[in-house]
């Protein structure tokens, strides 16, 4: 018979361990045999070895009989405080500021960013609001300034929050023609909320109805005072447009920035960081945006993200030119990832890959099993809830977007939404185009599919047509929460529809002095219709929206050219064509009232 186990010691020791530690990693920070630890569990009737990951539950329960007060905390927190016990690493030097741009819808933020940045960022939007975080690293004086654009439309709210929450330095952008707005307060609450200085840059000081003081005592009356008028906030009178300002502000960026102890990492560190977007490119697999905030991301680094484990296979900065290294502050895209990770995950270089595959797996299996929790939802109990609430039904969606923030923010905005006799329940969202899976699941489950900036594949769209699965495609957020909001309501009206004309894939290009770059293109389906509207799609992603401006079968000009021949075609004002784009012709019809059914 085997000696009872000796009593717990009444005073236990604390231990702190990270997740997905196994039997042997437990044993090494308690200083007792592996095989002891092993009888431990073996008593309790788990058969382990000493490679098996334990749960917080089964080690916290081991570590107390050994007289341990055990905290099982995140991989990257239990990393960082080893680094802080064993001060690894040279001395802390100066990094270059994260200053992220808040501020109300069309006041002006990534016109800004385009002046500063001297690009063309805000002609690559969609109704000119920006949908997705970019990060971007400019220089001024010889110094470096990390900018985040963080999305302004309120939808975005999630994002935002998120950019305030990897920032040193938030630029709130007030147009002097509209003043202090809605967005405008809630910028203020999450930069305050992360207790992040503000600098205020006044914008369109160039328009003729322009009031920087009516601004200045708006932001007085909501916390913000500015330094002119006896407060600390600094402010700065601009014209985005015009570029007038922006010297003072970038000067005033830095000047705050030296204020900050906070500007400064150790470079020698392991590499860690957010991830600020991540999306499933075609070509290149995933491809996550990741700001590195401590230490020196390189070439070959095997890291964690989120629930992903990988070695970094290329990095790009944010003009795409492939760099061999990034330091603090410096974004940079990382290719190497299994998976997309979620925005905001935090990212860790690992010295050893087998620790980054083991910390994977265990978040991996921890995330099926709570998938596993969430599909088995209905049980006695909701089921008597669900016939006692008798005439509520619900709208079942499926949401596919171009990146993972996008759907993010999406789900955030139309759960808010709410009626007394319609539930919202996502069955899937994913980043990348609509499938044929997408479309099976839709039909079997009665659902709607929403596309934003995606498009469905042709076998896709066949698939929906023959099963009669609504598909309702959009690139402007706040369409998609205005027609399922009308929708809930029993008020969708449209007033016009969208039909498809043909579609055409590129197979060369050609560059034509008076229309730029000509696309060589086969017509795949229907026909391609002189001055039609198009839609360029690469990868099933909507690169640009625009017209047919020519259309020629060899060298003649023609109004129309069908099914199954090739033919030259120029779009207006877009040259950006490459080999294996699809062109997509359509057309829009206004209905008459008398068609609309609801």
């Amino acid at each position: 018979m085997a000696p009872p186990p000796p009593p717990i010691p009444t005073v236990l020791r604390p231990l702190t361990i990270a997740e997905g530690a196994t039997v042997r990693d437990l044993a090494e920070k308690m200083e007792v045999k592996a095989g002891d630890v092993l009888k431990r569990l073996l008593t309790r009737g788990l058969m382990a070895t000493i490679n098996l990951s334990l749960s917080q539950t089964m080690a916290t329960e081991v570590a107390k009989e050994f007289g341990f007060d055990l905290k099982m905390v995140s991989f990257e927190d239990h990393a960082q405080m080893e680094e802080q016990q064993a001060e690894k690493g040279g001395e802390l030097k100066p990094r270059p500021p994260v200053v992220t741009i808040m501020g109300h819808v069309d006041h002006g933020k990534t016109t800004l960013l385009d002046a500063i940045r001297e690009s063309n960022v805000v002609a690559t939007e969609h109704g000119g609001i920006t949908q997705h975080i970019g990060a971007y690293n400019v220089k001024f004086k010889e110094r470096g300034i990390t900018f985040l654009d963080t999305p302004g439309h309120e939808a975005f709210t999630l994002m935002r929050a998120r950019g305030a929450q990897v920032t040193d330095i938030v630029v709130l952008v007030v147009a002097a023609d509209d003043g202090v707005m809605p967005q405008t307060l809630e910028a203020i609450s999450h930069a305050k909320a992360a207790t992040v200085p503000i600098v205020v840059a006044i914008n369109k000081i160039d328009k003729p109805d322009s009031k920087p003081d009516r601004v200045k005592k708006e932001l007085s009356e909501n916390g913000l005072l500015v330094e002119e008028w006896g407060g600390d906030t600094v402010a700065v009178e601009i014209s985005a447009k015009q570029k007038k300002g922006l010297d003072a502000l970038l000067e005033n960026i830095l000047a705050v920035a030296d204020v900050l102890r906070e500007c400064k990492s150790d470079p020698q560190l392991p590499a860690s960081g957010t991830v600020l977007e991540a999306r499933l490119d075609k070509s290149r697999g995933a491809v996550a945006t990741v700001l590195v905030q401590q230490g020196t991301l390189r070439a070959g680094d095997a890291f964690i993200a989120g629930s992903f484990n990988g070695k970094v296979r290329a990095l790009f900065n944010d003009l795409g030119e492939r760099i061999k290294e990034a330091g603090p502050s410096i974004p940079a895209e990382v290719l190497g990832l299994p998976g997309v990770p979620s925005p905001g995950d935090r990212f860790k270089v690992v010295a050893e890959e087998w620790k980054a595959r083991q910390i994977g797996a265990y978040r991996q299996q921890k995330d099926r099993e709570k998938q596993l929790r969430a599909s088995s939802r209905l049980t006695l109990d909701n089921l008597i809830q669900k016939i006692q609430e008798g005439e509520v039904k619900e709208l079942n969606l499926i949401l596919k977007a171009d990146v993972q923030g996008s759907i993010e923010a999406i789900v955030q905005t139309l759960e808010r939404l709410s009626h007394p006799k319609v539930k919202l329940r996502f069955l899937h969202s994913a980043a990348g185009a609509i499938n044929e899976t997408d479309v099976l699941l839709a039909s079997s489950s009665n659902a709607i599919i929403v596309g934003f900036n995606v498009r469905p594949d042709l076998n896709a769209r066949a698939l929906a047509e023959k099963e009669g699965v609504d598909i309702r495609l959009h690139t402007v957020i706040y369409e998609v929460s205005d027609e399922i909001r009308r929708a809930m309501e029993g008020l969708l009206e449209p007033t016009f529809k969208e039909s498809s004309l043909g579609r055409a894939e590129v197979r060369n290009t050609f560059k034509v002095p008076k229309f730029g770059v000509v696309a060589g293109t086969y017509v795949l389906d229907g026909r391609m219709v002189r001055n039609a509207d198009v839609r360029l799609l690469r990868d099933n992603v909507v690169v640009y929206q625009g017209k047919i401006a020519s259309l020629r079968r060899f060298k003649e000009d023609v109004s129309e050219v069908k099914s199954g021949y090739e033919c030259g075609l120029a779009i207006g004002n877009f040259n950006d064509i490459k080999i294996g784009d699809i062109i997509e012709a359509f057309k829009v019809e206004k209905i008459a009232p008398a068609e609309v059914t609801t």
